[in-house]
């Protein structure tokens, strides 16, 4: 019994790694640090670490919508509502294996749009 909990245990961290890894970064858009996202009025079902509801986000209307996998420090989600939102990015040194290597922040909420 330990040693299936041991190979589940290690398979999920497998696992993990590499859908993490298959995440593409946003574009930059007017700097290194700083982004405008916009991000849709509802959450969709998506795998990180474990099955999740992610953010629909993207950095320019003619884009399509992207799974947000983390979370955006300073920003509560309302479902039903569009919002434009201007945020810093910050490369974190050192992440753990099953988090993102960037903190996001919320700068200013530009827009909330009832949808």
């Amino acid at each position: 019994m330990k040693n299936v909990t041991l190979f589940l245990k290690g398979t999920f961290t497998i696992l993990s790694f590499l859908i993490l890894s298959q995440c593409k970064p946003m574009p930059n858009s007017t700097s290194d640090n700083e982004k405008t996202f916009i991000v849709g009025p509802e959450t969709a079902d998506c795998t990180g670490v474990a099955p999740m509801k992610c953010l629909q986000v993207k950095e320019k209307e003619s884009d399509t919508w992207q799974n947000f996998y983390t979370n955006i420090e300073g920003f509560t989600y309302e479902p039903g509502y569009e919002y434009v939102l201007k945020v810093r990015t910050e490369k974190i040194e050192n992440p753990p294996m099953d988090a993102s290597s960037i903190k996001y922040t919320l700068i200013k909420q530009v827009s909330k749009t009832k949808k």
